[in-house]
């Protein structure tokens, strides 16, 4: 007696079928394109979400380094003079005080310039 494919076959196709929903062309009505392009899709869903982390770190530090130039410390110097003076903030934190806090992250440079400079 062989076996037949059947429901488990046709959920197995339907449910790529589904995660390809919105794909171009026959990416999204042919099983196996649709297929392909799920596969490379997860793949880089997953590669990603690794990289958005990496992305953010960028923008912080970039956002960091033009409100610490605009107050006449380089960035490098910033944040080993905030290590020094054991005051412990991230970088995302960091600049959004940069951003909306003008004075406060004045303060944090000035802290930042004695620390350096003892």
């Amino acid at each position: 007696m062989r076996v037949k494919g059947g429901n488990v076959a046709k959920n197995r196709r339907k449910k790529i079928l589904k995660l390809a929903k919105g794909y171009y062309g026959s990416k999204h009505v042919l099983y196996k394109t649709a297929h392909e392009q799920v596969m490379h899709s997860l793949r880089y869903a997953y590669r990603d979400r690794k990289n958005k982390k990496r992305d953010f770190r960028k923008l912080w530090i970039t956002r960091i380094n033009a409100a610490a130039n605009n107050n006449g410390i380089s960035y490098s110097k910033l944040i080993h003079g905030l290590k020094v003076a054991n005051i412990d903030i991230n970088r995302k934190m960091l600049s959004e005080i940069a951003i909306h806090d003008e004075a406060t992250f004045k303060s944090l440079v000035e802290t930042a310039k004695k620390a350096t400079a003892k």
